[in-house]
């Protein structure tokens, strides 16, 4: 398939990109700016910003599917770079006619606000992440509201750890107490399958090992 990835050069975008080449796929990263080495044959990089319409429009023709591991590090006062980025690429998408899309959010979002462990749901989400998870349950009704294609990803604390393929997916996945983690390299797998797998379609899935 072709497939736009966004957040591409964060820890899940690099691996979606890794593996997307793996399975085949011919790869739009979406880049900020272009790498300076020469990409790799099957990667065709557009640069631009979520923020910015027109550059959305510029990277979206021919593609089949996107996959948003859209992300961001301004953790500390009010943003809306999650939902309104992820509305202006909805909307292009509806304007080329691309119907999958796939969206890395995060567990503790929204009903699976238990999920998380006592330590993330009282102490970091509330205390020192308030406005980044806030700006993560607006990102998810923007994707809930479109009439794409949509399934929602939501990881537990992400890891460096390598792609393991075990790892627990649904609605009830996580732990009231205990906090929940998964690599990003398995994050990225089970993103890339939902590809062809319909069985999340416009719903939620949590994910952990």
């Amino acid at each position: 398939m072709n497939v736009l990835i966004v957040g591409a050069t964060g820890g899940t975008g690099q691996q979606l990109v890794t593996q997307a080449l793996d399975r085949g796929h011919r790869v739009t990263p979406f880049v900020r700016r272009l790498p300076r080495a020469e990409s790799a044959p099957g990667i065709t990089p557009a640069v631009g910003d979520v923020l910015d319409p027109a550059s959305l429009d510029r990277a979206m023709p021919g593609q089949e599917a996107v996959l948003s591991a859209l992300g961001h590090n301004r953790w500390l006062g009010p943003t809306h770079i999650l939902s309104e980025g992820t509305r202006n690429l909805i909307a292009a998408m509806g304007r080329h006619g691309v119907r999958r899309f796939v969206c890395e959010t995060a567990l503790g979002i929204s009903d699976s606000w238990w999920q998380m462990g006592l330590y993330y749901t009282l102490f970091v989400r509330p205390v020192i992440l308030p406005f980044y998870f806030g700006d993560k349950v607006r990102q998810e009704a923007v994707v809930r509201a479109s009439d794409l294609d949509w399934t929602i990803v939501r990881p537990g604390v992400l890891t460096n750890g390598p792609r393991r393929g075990r790892y627990r997916h649904g609605a009830r996945v996580g732990h009231w107490l205990w906090t929940v983690r998964i690599s990003r390299a398995d994050v990225a797998a089970f993103m890339l399958d939902q590809l062809t797998d319909r069985r999340y379609l416009r719903a939620a899935v949590g994910l952990a090992d």
